[in-house]
């Protein structure tokens, strides 16, 4: 399992790269594992507005479906358009193309509440036992 140490991790399983006061969302590895093969994303439309922790779409797998959360508040200036006829792309590269959506990010004090790589692995650690 990947905790790749240049993003940021939520309690809810999503992951943020940061560039500037842009940022990219996906899910984890962690997370892609859990549900297993991913037959459906339901993406939010560009210009959409997510707010730090909420939903905006969610994720369909064989085993079940799940809530896709943000980690980040602002307004969604790009939405992965290709996880609408290959959602496994998640599944296959969750951390390059299988990315969700990116935000324009208008409040940067949401980072502070994010883990870092190590936190996000130790906190995985304990959600398995």
């Amino acid at each position: 399992m990947e905790f790749p140490t240049d993003l940021k991790y939520c309690k809810e399983h999503t992951w943020v790269r940061i560039e500037k006061d842009t940022a990219t969302l996906g899910i984890t590895d962690f997370a892609q594992e859990r549900l297993g093969d991913i037959v459906y994303v339901e993406l939010p439309d560009v210009d959409d507005e997510v707010s730090f922790m909420e939903s905006f779409g969610s994720v369909e797998s064989a085993k079940s479906v799940s809530d896709l959360y943000s980690s980040v508040s602002g307004s969604i200036i790009e939405v992965n358009s290709t996880l609408e006829d290959t959602p496994e792309i998640i599944n296959e590269d969750p951390y390059g193309d299988g990315w969700i959506l990116k935000v324009k990010i208008s409040d940067l004090a949401d980072l502070e509440n994010l883990m870092n790589s190590d936190e996000y692995e130790s906190f995985v650690r304990e959600e398995k036992n």
